[in-house]
């Protein structure tokens, strides 16, 4: 069990609910460090995918895993994301990448390294992390923790909205049963399954704007 001796805040939910967003957002309010712990599974996905590692093999997934340094690096308003010392801050958030990340988030040796990773983080500064399993098994003691849910619809035409913007060519159907595969691997996996703390705040923002889910937020922070 960890003991923060900073403040965390812990943000879980479901994919694309805009989690990062008002994250990011949270941590410059408030002049907080962000890990975005997605990030770091999508950066993992992209390195077994280009070596093609066997998900299923577990020595193969153990050796890989002692070949990745993931680092998040400032710059102005955003955060990139390095794998092995690459910006792949876009890459990993192409859609060949998304159909591949919740099966490798999925294993247990990745999710051992990776939360180690985001301990370590999370000891050095107060932060704001977001993720799946963030208030449940990362930091079960967080200071405060958000759960946030949205309509499949209203998921799928943000993350269509986010990719065209990209260049990507990825269609709404597809989209949809993305994230339908995604959402039932994250919440039937073993392995730190996605579930709303017993303690955790609901943030339904189905119908917020991203100032308006950060003002939810800043409020709740602001009575603790």
């Amino acid at each position: 069990m960890v003991k923060e001796s900073n403040y965390i805040i812990a943000i879980d939910g479901f994919s694309s609910c805009g989690k990062s967003t008002v994250a990011k957002a949270l941590a410059k309010e408030l002049n907080f460090a962000f890990i975005d712990t997605g990030a770091m599974y999508r950066a993992v996905t992209l390195y077994f995918l280009r070596n093609k590692v066997d998900f299923f093999d577990e020595s193969a997934v153990r050796e890989a895993l002692t070949h990745i340094k993931i680092d998040f690096v400032p710059n102005g308003e955003t955060t990139h994301i390095l794998l092995n010392g690459e910006d792949v801050s876009l890459e990993i958030r192409k859609m060949y990448v998304s159909d591949k990340v919740s099966e490798v988030s999925a294993i247990k040796q990745v999710r051992e390294v990776m939360v180690a990773q985001q301990q370590e983080l999370g000891r050095r500064r107060n932060v704001v992390l977001d993720g799946r399993d963030v208030g449940t098994t990362v930091f079960p003691h967080a200071d405060l923790k958000i759960f946030m849910t949205a309509s499949p619809e209203v998921r799928a035409k943000r993350r269509f909205k986010e990719l065209q913007s990209k260049g990507d060519i990825s269609t709404i159907e597809e989209i949809r049963a993305n994230l339908a595969h995604r959402d039932h691997i994250d919440t039937t996996r073993e392995e730190s399954p996605l579930r709303q703390a017993a303690d955790a705040i609901v943030l339904d923002n189905t119908n917020l704007t991203p100032t308006e889910q950060l003002k939810f937020i800043l409020d709740r922070y602001n009575k603790i």
